[in-house]
């Protein structure tokens, strides 16, 4: 395995791990809307991801960084392409972060109001627009010879790419839905339970569809076990919170995300980005690639910051484990 092909499996990685971690993330966000009945339970869904959900987003910087250092070719056709949709959702997680600071810094209704419509459409909106991004990615995209994207905005708008964005949206509102249930006591936690059944189903449905048709038009043998999983531990994760088994429907949502990924990386591999116009001038990860002395520098480092990341991020889960609930409120904002 050549250095480029490494790193094309770390940025794999690097994006699955943020997926699952910023998934539930966004689940909670839109969940302020759709479980919390009060500001106090909304307060308290806000309170479950308050310590790592700035954390959870170091993942996309690295990965988007790691693309950047690795494939620059890859990174320039794609943030050149894509490039309304992903300032897009650099804004929705600009005023999300701002929101979940600035919520509770006065008293007013109406301030804690609009900041709290701020957390639930800066929270939807990223996880629809993820999953149209990806689709767009393995579906491939107009690349000219020159490596330049040539569509434009509503060529983006395809309906296998929108099916992904409905994929991503429901899978990361059950993944939160669950993590909602793991993580509170009291009443807001049976509704959880009830409604990550609910969502459950129906990411079920949408994700097996849009994995199924990404077989059948790019799969092979190691997409199909990746569909596999990814089908089997979304059922699991469904039939275990409906026992209330939160912590294992949860590790199980999580295996969803990461397979349910994977294979989408698995059906774009050799290439990056595919071009819809030649595959001859599809982005691959030998031609978008950085040098190979740039890359063996790039090895060394993450070999030695990674297991350092890991190990503080899983301290810190670690530290904020315990469940909370309206009583732990000590006032309405």
């Amino acid at each position: 395995m050549e250095l480029h092909d490494v790193w094309f499996v770390l940025i794999a990685v690097l994006w699955i791990g943020y997926f699952f971690l910023e998934g539930f993330d966004f689940g909670i966000g839109v969940l302020t809307k759709l479980l919390a009945r009060d500001r106090k339970e909304r307060r308290v869904l806000i309170n479950t991801i308050g310590p790592v959900w700035d954390g959870n987003e170091v993942w996309l910087l690295t990965a988007g960084g790691a693309t950047f250092a690795a494939f620059p070719e890859w990174y320039a056709t794609l943030f050149s392409g894509f490039y309304l949709p992903l300032l897009l959702i650099l804004a929705c997680l600009i005023v999300r972060g701002v929101a979940f600071e600035y919520r509770h810094k006065r008293a007013e209704a109406r301030w804690q109001t609009n900041w709290e419509h701020a957390i639930f459409w800066t929270s939807l909106l990223p996880a629809v627009l993820w999953g149209v991004a990806f689709g767009n990615i393995v579906r491939g995209v107009k690349i000219d010879a020159d490596m330049e994207y040539v569509g434009n905005f509503f060529d983006l708008l395809n309906p296998y790419a929108l099916l992904g964005g409905l994929v991503t949206l429901t899978l990361f509102t059950f993944h939160g839905a669950v993590f909602a249930a793991l993580k509170t006591v009291g009443d807001i936690r049976m509704r959880a339970r009830a409604l990550a059944v609910r969502t459950g189903l129906v990411a079920a449905v949408l994700a097996i569809g849009f994995l199924v048709w990404t077989q059948a038009d790019k799969g092979d043998t190691a997409s199909l076990v990746a569909l596999l999983v990814a089908a089997l531990s979304m059922v699991a994760a469904v039939a275990l919170i409906k026992r209330g088994r939160e912590g294992w429907s949860f590790a199980l949502s999580g295996v969803t995300i990461a397979a349910a990924f994977a294979m989408l990386f698995l059906t774009l591999f050799p290439n990056v980005m595919p071009s819809s116009l030649n595959d001859a001038w599809s982005l691959t990860v030998t031609n978008a690639s950085s040098s190979p002395y740039t890359l063996k520098i790039m090895t060394w480092c993450a070999g030695i910051a990674t297991p350092l990341v890991l190990l503080y991020q899983g301290w810190t889960y670690w530290v904020f484990r315990k469940r909370i609930g309206t009583q732990h409120i000590a006032d309405a904002h």
